[in-house]
This record gives structure tokens, C-alpha cells and sequence, in this order.
């Protein structure tokens, strides 16, 4: 099996001409089936089940002078057929490096964008609605695309001020879907009665392999409500690299064309039949083009899954 560390030696070349001068094995094996879609119940629009955050490495390099692996991965995204680039004021400089990387590519009307807003922090209190307002207009700038196809309430802040303001907006057709997020287990009781009450098209979650409280109660009342759903840290941020630190992936992970890790714990959070699409963070664009692989071929069926956690979780 091939192990994410030496999968894929990919080098984009700069700019909307990239290429991908891979060994034809590896391009043959990228382009295996069609990419897996998923649509979102309240509109009915599809998408690749695998797209690309930018929390974590990837705002890190937004932060730096030098943005060009992250034009790469875009590149790789879309190269791939990717369309999904989840996003939030909050993380840094993400989203307005994407935007103007995603001009100069001329891929901005290409993207599915996802991004968030709260004024509210963290910690919870109120939302300011102009600052809220604000924050929003700058994102609508930045991301360049009308209407522009998602914008969540981050961290559940201040539900009613900022979720409110996106209903207005969605009404008036500046943006397709609205939603909420939150990747807190104590938030996760507030999740499931904003679920419960609003008109929402998507949540955004934590889920993974090793993850997978979302199971009980939060996935199943999103198939009943017809809200989509995207998955943040599908790798566990970095504990389900830790765990396999070393070791190959097994080879009946074959048997559900899973040819890395990065493709076997993807192919697990896609596989529930709730969530929408997965959005791991990269800033280089081998493990995007890895990624993308977890979006083709077939996916794990429930005896299967439970396999792969039983092998996940007898790992020492």
C-alpha cells in the first residue's frame, strides 16, 4: 500500500496552467471512477464529498510572504475536481489569500465557498449586528462570487443576531445556504436544538474515525432534517497520524480503494450516509491530490466500517 509520506510526488506548476507530471501509474490511479458527490438536501446541489479547509497548516502559510504552495493546492483542488474551500474570517489570513489566489487562477466562480461568520468570540456574548454585517460584506469582497454559496455562524455565536442576519440574506439572494458550527462537545446539546428549530441547509462538525459521537445523535438528525453536513478534522487533527505513525495501511483497505491512510480515514467519514462533504486542511498540494482520492472508487459498507475502527482502535 502506498503511505502518505511517500504517495504522490506532485509538483504544480504556477499559475491556472498547472500540470501534474506524475508516473502513469499514479495518474491513472488518481483519475480511477468518478468523484463521489453528495448533494444538499434543501437545494439539491452537489458536491465532491472531499474539499479542502484552511484552518491549521494551511492559515499558517496564508500567514507567511509565501503563498505559493497554497496556490498550488487550489490548483490541485480543482485540477482533481474539487470544488468545496471551506473558510472563516477567524482563521487568519485564509480566506482573503484564497480569494486572491483563487482570482488569479480564475477559479473563483468554479469554487463552492464556505466560509463563516461571529463577532461574537469564542466565548459566547453578543453579536454585534453591524459588526457582524461588516465582517460579512468583507468576506462577500474578498471571495468574489454572487451569490456566494455558504456562509455558517461560527461556534454557534450568538445564534439568533448572526443566524438572523443570514436568513436575511439568503431571502434576499445574496447567498444560497446558511447553517451553523461548532467543533466543541459542550456546544453539541445547542447543535442538536438549533438543528431542531431552524431552517438551516448545513452544520459543520467535528468527525472521524476515532471520533465519532456525532454518530448518536447530531448525523441522524441531520439526514431526518434534510441539512446537509460538513466535516472538519476527519484526520482527528493529528492524533489519527500519530496513531498509524509508521505502519501501512492494511491491505484490505484495497477492497474499498483506499491506497493511504489519508484515503482510508476520508473514505470512513464519507461513508456515513449524513455527511455531505470532508474538508481537511493542506497546504501542499500532494496531500490534496492524495485527498481527492478518498472521493473515488467505493466506499466502505457498514461491516466494513466497523472493521476499520476495530483496526483502528487495536493499534497501540
Amino acid at each position: 500500500m502506498i503511505s502518505r509520506r511517500d504517495t504522490l510526488k506532485l509538483c504544480l506548476a504556477a499559475g491556472a496552467a498547472a500540470t501534474l507530471p506524475l508516473s502513469s501509474s499514479l495518474l491513472a490511479e488518481s483519475r480511477r471512477g468518478e468523484l463521489i458527490t453528495r448533494a444538499i438536501p434543501s437545494t439539491g446541489v452537489r458536491l465532491p464529498a472531499v474539499g479542502l479547509g484552511s484552518s491549521a497548516t494551511f492559515a499558517s502559510v496564508a500567514r507567511s510572504e509565501d503563498v505559493e504552495a497554497l496556490r498550488e493546492v487550489l490548483q490541485a483542488l480543482v485540477d482533481q475536481g474539487g470544488r468545496v474551500f471551506d473558510t472563516a474570517p477567524g482563521y487568519g489570513a485564509s480566506e482573503a489569500v484564497a480569494g486572491e489566489l483563487a482570482a488569479e487562477l480564475g477559479i473563483s466562480e468554479t469554487l463552492f465557498w464556505a466560509t463563516k461568520v461571529n463577532v461574537a468570540g469564542r466565548g459566547g456574548g453578543s453579536a454585534d449586528p453591524e459588526a457582524a454585517r461588516a465582517q460579512i460584506e468583507t468576506s462577500f469582497k474578498r471571495l468574489g462570487k454572487r451569490p456566494l454559496d455558504l456562509i455558517q455562524v461560527h461556534n454557534l455565536g450568538d445564534v439568533p443576531t448572526q443566524l438572523g442576519l443570514l436568513k436575511e440574506l439568503r431571502e434576499e439572494g445574496r447567498v444560497r445556504h446558511i447553517g451553523v458550527t461548532t467543533t466543541f462537545e459542550r456546544q453539541y446539546e445547542e447543535l442538536e436544538r438549533i438543528m431542531s428549530r431552524e431552517p438551516l441547509d448545513t452544520v459543520g462538525i467535528d468527525y472521524a474515525i476515532d471520533n465519532r459521537v456525532m454518530e448518536q445523535r447530531i448525523l441522524p438528525l441531520a439526514r431526518d432534517r434534510g441539512i446537509g453536513v460538513l466535516v472538519y478534522a476527519p484526520f482527528g487533527r493529528t492524533r489519527l497520524w500519530e496513531r498509524v505513525r509508521g505502519r501501512d495501511v492494511p491491505e484490505w483497505a484495497a477492497e474499498f480503494d483506499a491506497h493511504s491512510w489519508a484515503q482510508f480515514f476520508l473514505k470512513f467519514v464519507i461513508s456515513h450516509p449524513a455527511v455531505t462533504v470532508a474538508t481537511p486542511a493542506t497546504s501542499r498540494a500532494r496531500h490534496m491530490f492524495d485527498n481527492m482520492g478518498g472521493a473515488r472508487g467505493e466506499l466502505p459498507d457498514e461491516a466494513m466500517r466497523r472493521r476499520m475502527i476495530a483496526h483502528i482502535e487495536g493499534l497501540s
